[in-house]
Parts: structure tokens; sequence; C-alpha cells
């Protein structure tokens, strides 16, 4: 009972490949999204390139926290006390987006951030 206390209101320990594959989409662009998993709720980082109202060409990083809405309260706390943990690691995130539904997420909403 006690480690269930301890994660609930420190969150879960970031393994070190986590903050690796951050930097390998951010500095070597290996990869265009990275997606975390603990349970049915995610944290994603994603690369968005755009092209500006000045004609420029420029990317930026979102973090995004996924927890739908259908997930179960456990979840949901264990993801609210684990996302700063792994915030911590990813420097040169620029937004972040908090979503329980995918149209708060969308392509849209993305790009209008971004902007």
């Amino acid at each position: 009972m006690a480690m269930a206390y301890k994660m609930a209101t420190e969150g879960m320990n970031v393994k070190e490949e986590c903050q690796r594959w951050f930097m390998e989409m951010k500095w070597k662009k290996v990869h265009r999204f990275v997606v975390y998993k603990i349970d049915d709720c995610r944290y994603a980082v994603f690369d968005f390139d755009f092209v500006t109202v000045d004609n420029c060409q420029k990317s930026k990083i979102f973090f995004i926290a996924w927890s739908p809405a259908a997930s179960r309260i456990r979840a949901k706390i264990l993801y609210a006390t684990s996302k700063q943990g792994l915030r911590r690691l990813l420097d040169g995130v620029h937004y972040e987006v908090q979503a329980t539904d995918p149209s708060e997420m969308g392509f849209d909403v993305i790009r209008g951030r971004a902007q």
C-alpha cells in the first residue's frame, strides 16, 4: 500500500531511453513523434513542421498529455503526477496541449498554437 501511495503522489520514474528517444527526435530527426505509455492514457511529443504567413519554414515541438474522459481515475492520477518528471527531461518543448477528446489535439489545434 505504501508503494502505491508513493506512485500516486510522486509519479512513475522515467527511464533513460525516454529522454534518448526525445533527443533523437529533436536533434537527429530520427522520429517525427514519440509516444510514452504507462496505462490507457498517453504522453506524446510531436515535431510539427509548418510554414508561417511570412513563408518561413519552422518547426515546433509539442508535448501532448492525452487522458481520455473514459479513463480510470487511478490512471488519470498516475499520469497527472508523472507528467512533471517526464517534462523536466524533455528540454526544448515549445508548447503543451492537455487533451481529453481527440478534437482537443487535432491538426487544426496544433497548427493554431504553432502560429
